[in-house]
């Protein structure tokens, strides 16, 4: 664009409210126009009051008249009718009825209160108690490795590894030798006192570390019971909700925690990807999941050791 700025070139960009959990185009360019003054932006929005009662008819016309604006050709009656249809979801009533900028309605996380347990203070260290979660794949999803620091439940990735989706490299799959060498650098490096995995296509890789660090630091955590995956991450949810877990900020994980979107199931919520095709990946979300309960367990087994400072009286 700047190469031809001067030419006198321009470029519009038309969209709906964006969801801030995306980082689209649309959010960038709100981002860098509203937040940080870029020069050149022109933005112009019309939205709706905010947090309007979907169910007070009156409240919705009003709405839709304030974010439609003098657009007299538009059909208010039935916006409104599709508004308050029970079908339509509130995300998307918000979005792109009122123009609001609106999550997903079933999104895992909230962007705000993820961003809350960010702490870039307390930096994990060689020899920390850490607890470890892992979710691998052969090809299609991503394979990684979480690390959760027992006294104060701060989430760190140890290793992570994506299908790069490359029409090039049709063949691409997992380097099975980098990850062993990410768990024996984990275990070299800190005090690892609990290690979840999920054992599809990995189950004798852990056999096989647990025979190498201990079976009773190594451990099958089978991600597809449904009632012990429901309430680990209903743990996880809370923890973040209330900001009893910490995380220092690094992208991949935050980003595949974003990505994930909830699916109710008889025995409660758990997270999935968008749709079953999407390339948003979510392997890390749940390396964070099983590395926040095997800390839990580590706890409850009596391996947090805890420093205590001695004062001597003259």
């Amino acid at each position: 664009m700047q190469k031809t700025a001067g030419a006198g070139s321009r470029l519009i960009e038309t969209t709906n409210a964006f969801n801030p959990n995306e980082n689209s185009i649309a959010q960038r360019t709100y981002e860098a126009a509203m937040e940080y003054g870029a020069k050149g932006i022109l933005y112009d929005c019309r939205e709706a009051v905010r947090d309007i009662d979907l169910k007070d008819e009156a409240a919705v016309r009003a709405g839709v008249i304030d974010a439609y604006g003098d657009s007299h050709w538009v059909d208010v009656d039935g916006i409104v009718a599709a508004i308050m249809d029970p079908r339509t979801s509130a995300a998307v009533a918000y979005r792109f009825y009122l123009n609001n900028i609106q999550e997903n309605a079933n999104g895992w996380l909230v962007k705000a209160e993820w961003g809350a347990c960010f702490d870039d203070d307390d930096l994990i260290l060689p020899g920390d108690q850490i607890a470890i979660g892992f979710d691998g794949s052969i090809r299609g999803d991503a394979t990684g490795l979480v690390g959760c620091r027992l006294r104060d439940g701060k989430l760190f990735v140890l290793h992570l590894q994506e299908n790069p989706r490359d029409p090039k490299n049709p063949d691409w799959e997992v380097d099975v030798l980098a990850v062993e060498a990410a768990v024996k650098k984990a275990f070299g490096t800190y005090r690892v006192e609990w290690f979840y995995g999920d054992p599809p296509y990995w189950q004798e890789a852990l056999g096989r570390w647990s025979i190498e660090y201990g079976d009773d630091y190594v451990y099958e955590y089978w991600t597809n019971k449904p009632m012990r995956m429901c309430e680990a991450t209903e743990r996880f949810h809370s923890a973040v909700v209330v900001g009893d877990l910490k995380h220092d900020g690094d992208p991949d994980l935050t980003r595949h925690c974003l990505n994930a979107v909830t699916r109710e199931v008889p025995q409660g919520l758990l997270i999935t990807k968008d749709s079953p095709r999407s390339k948003k990946k979510i392997d890390l979300a749940v390396c964070a999941i099983l590395a926040f309960e095997a800390r839990a367990d580590a706890i409850a087994d009596g391996r947090l050791q805890i420093k205590r400072r001695r004062v001597v009286g003259f």
